[in-house]
């Protein structure tokens, strides 16, 4: 063949298909019907004879063909080779020049009714054929088609057809509405949507209850789960039509046994191991079963047990286990020394167990074992069956309250003082008679006579008077004059102005069970004297004997939470800070400061509440003078003395209660105050900058397990 034969095929195109119209059923594009031919000769067949032909002329003689104007862009260029044996109707002939114009690297485009050829990485830009739902479309002309995924995930999808997609041609996921967007070649489209077809099923696999006949679905379901595990884990465990990945869930209302598989094989195959076990039993009467609980008290729900099945029990409710404490007397002994009880020298809650050991409860049809926290039921199995479903909901992991007390106190005196005392004495030496007059204010060294009589005494004397009062705060200035043979007081001022203030910022914390109460102490054990007696023995010796009762003076904080739908936490509070008043200890024992709060609050989980607190402003002032004279102007300042004092205190208290429902909440939290505390550790020390010093370092809490880099 020469390079222009296709030039005697097109007059025979022409012929047999320029009066008809090129209908092109399932893909092919469709014209208008014409006027010019009846609609049948269009599937008259064609003999195609393109051999080396110009791109340009064919796409011509195929626009011809299909009665459609076909636009060539300007940077297709080169030859083409569509040929064909035998007759083959305008469809297929339609199709075989898209197939060759592919291996050319060009395609075709429809948009907005125009047919134009392109070079390849611009169809994905230049075609307007969108399709959503399935469509017939076949061969080499590119398409833009939209897949709708119901169950798997459009992201994970994406990296599984990226290879199978021409290079130049795209795929993008919208994770708004879980969807695929594909502009590629209409054959290879199709075969992609078989692929997401299969890949887009229910990840979770086939459910299926399965009710149970004689056994009790709580005590099947362990067993059932562990047969499972074992033959998974067994060499060829794994293998097509195994029962690896199968769960097995109790639904205590029908007494059923969920089933979750990812084939219907495995289900098939779980549901008969199920029907086999299914079996009654071989004493159809009263027998005794063992229930070892998870979460439970055993002998708290033993209780509500007899109480709701009490009826059925025959014998009504029982007893429960108590908790006792004995002190034997070589213990009272041993806390009597030198003559003091000290009651054990420590307080109650000191030297009491945490918790002690219950007795079995015992009485009814349910008996419970506080050693192995189990329950022993006597019963029948329909009664066993219905205590059973009760047990399930009853046993369940309960959530815990974190509880964060803040107490903010801010005091803020100021205290102002100014006085002038003069003593004088008139007369001479050697007089039968003379006079004295002058002022004295305040108490112990304040007071001019009470300094006048120490200076008077000598250096033991003034010892004596510190030993016993205080000296006057501020600026003193006196005046001694000498009589006699003694130095006395003739004159002293005393200027005094100070300002003192706290900030207290207290946030003790504590964990406890939903309705649970706990309870937290942070401060010292201080006696108090409640008894005293003597006896006088046969020799004449005195034996005293006194007794003491330790109390806890600091901080204490006591609550118990319960938690409400919704988030919201009810708290019943008790929280106290007491202290003892410095110099107050003496016969009958120290005095406290006590402040406390007892209240019931509801809050919601992470929110603050404040519980209550006190705003005290408190203003104080005296004035000592002679009356009259220290009324004087200017000099009436001579003959007084004055005093103030201003206290202002706030004192709040604030919660915040944390509600944790899962181990990871309660480890999240228990982590960052552990962080927290090995950052305040780390922290360097004011003496580490210390030139002659040493530093010796300070014990930092070991890193946590978790964050620690993995061992190569």
């Amino acid at each position: 063949m020469n390079a222009t034969p296709w030039l005697a095929a097109i007059p025979t195109a022409i012929a047999l298909l320029g009066a008809a119209q090129a209908q092109m059923p399932g893909g092919a594009p469709t014209a208008p019907r014409s006027a010019r031919g009846p609609a049948v000769k269009a599937a008259t067949p064609v003999t195609l004879n393109f051999v080396n032909a110009d791109i340009e002329a064919v796409t011509r003689a195929m626009g011809v063909m299909l009665d459609r104007q076909i636009v060539i862009d300007p940077r297709v260029k080169g030859v083409i080779t569509v040929y064909s044996e035998q007759p083959v109707s305008p469809r297929d002939a339609y199709l075989n020049y898209l197939a060759a114009l592919r291996g050319l690297g060009f395609t075709v485009v429809e948009n907005a009714g125009l047919l134009k050829v392109v070079p390849e990485p611009d169809a994905k830009l230049q075609t307007g054929a969108v399709a959503i739902e399935p469509t017939q479309v076949r061969g080499d002309q590119m398409l833009t088609q939209i897949y709708r995924l119901n169950h798997e995930n459009a992201n994970n999808l994406v990296a599984v057809l990226r290879p199978l997609i021409s290079p130049n041609n795209t795929i993008n996921a919208n994770p708004g509405n879980n969807t695929l967007v594909i502009t590629d070649y209409a054959d290879n489209l199709q075969r992609i949507a078989k692929i997401i077809a299969a890949m887009d099923t229910p990840g979770a696999g086939d459910i299926e209850l399965v009710p149970l006949k004689h056994a009790v679905a709580a005590d099947l379901a362990p067993l059932v789960q562990k047969l499972l595990d074992g033959i998974a884990a067994a060499p060829g465990g794994a293998a097509p039509g195994g029962v690896g990945g199968m769960t097995v869930l109790v639904d205590p209302r029908s007494n059923g046994l969920i089933l979750r598989a990812p084939n219907s094989a495995r289900l098939a195959a779980t549901r008969a191991m199920v029907e086999r076990l299914d079996q009654p039993a071989s004493d159809a009467g009263t027998s005794i079963r063992v229930v070892y609980l998870k979460n439970a008290d055993a002998v708290k729900l033993a209780t509500v047990l007899r109480a709701a099945f009490g009826g059925a029990s025959g014998s009504g409710g029982g007893t429960t286990g108590s908790y006792t404490s004995t002190t034997s007397a070589t213990q009272q002994a041993a806390n009597t020394q030198g003559g003091v009880q000290t009651g054990a020298a420590m307080s109650a809650a000191a030297t009491t167990p945490v918790a002690q050991s219950a007795s079995p409860s015992t009485g009814g049809i349910v008996q419970a074992d506080p050693a192995t926290n189990s329950l022993i039921i006597t019963a029948a199995e329909p009664l066993y069956r219905q205590m059973r479903q009760v047990i399930d909901q009853l046993d369940a992991r309960r959530a815990q309250v974190y509880v964060e007390s803040m107490i903010v106190k801010i005091d803020n005196s100021q205290a102002a003082q100014i006085g002038v005392q003069w003593q004088n004495i008139f007369g001479s030496k050697g007089d039968s008679a003379i006079q004295g007059a002058g002022t004295n204010f305040g108490t112990g060294l304040a007071n001019i006579i009470n300094g006048t009589a120490a200076v008077a005494n000598g250096r033991s004397g003034i010892a004596t008077a510190l030993g016993t009062s205080s000296v006057p705060s501020g600026l003193n200035f006196g005046l001694l004059k000498k009589v006699g043979d003694f130095y006395t007081l003739g004159a002293m001022a005393n200027f005094f102005e100070g300002q003192s203030g706290a900030n207290v910022l207290s946030t003790p914390n504590l964990v406890a069970l939903d309705n649970e109460e706990a309870k937290i102490v942070i401060g010292q054990n201080v006696p108090f004297v409640t008894g005293s007696y003597a006896s006088t023995g046969t020799t004449g010796s005195v034996n005293p004997f006194t007794t003491v009762d330790r109390k806890d003076v600091g901080l204490t904080l006591r609550i118990k939470s319960q938690i409400g739908e919704g988030g919201t936490v009810r708290m019943i509070v008790y929280q106290e800070n007491s202290s003892v008043v410095p110099g107050s200890s003496g016969t009958t024992g120290p005095t406290l400061d006590k402040s406390a709060i007892e209240t019931s609050v509801v809050v919601d989980d992470g929110d603050i509440i404040v519980l209550g607190g006190l705003m005290k402003d408190e203003y104080t002032d005296g004035a000592d003078g002679v009356p009259g004279l220290s009324k004087i102007p200017l000099i009436g300042s001579l003959f007084k003395s004055e005093n103030r004092k201003r206290v202002k205190t706030n004192l709040m208290v604030f919660l915040r209660p944390v509600v944790m429902r899962t181990a990871q909440a309660a480890n999240e939290l228990s982590m960052s105050r552990y962080e927290a505390i090995r950052g305040a550790q780390q922290a360097p020390l004011p003496t580490d900058k210390s030139v002659l010093l040493p530093s010796t370092g300070t014990p930092v809490l070991p890193e946590p397990a978790a964050s620690k880099p993995a061992a190569n």
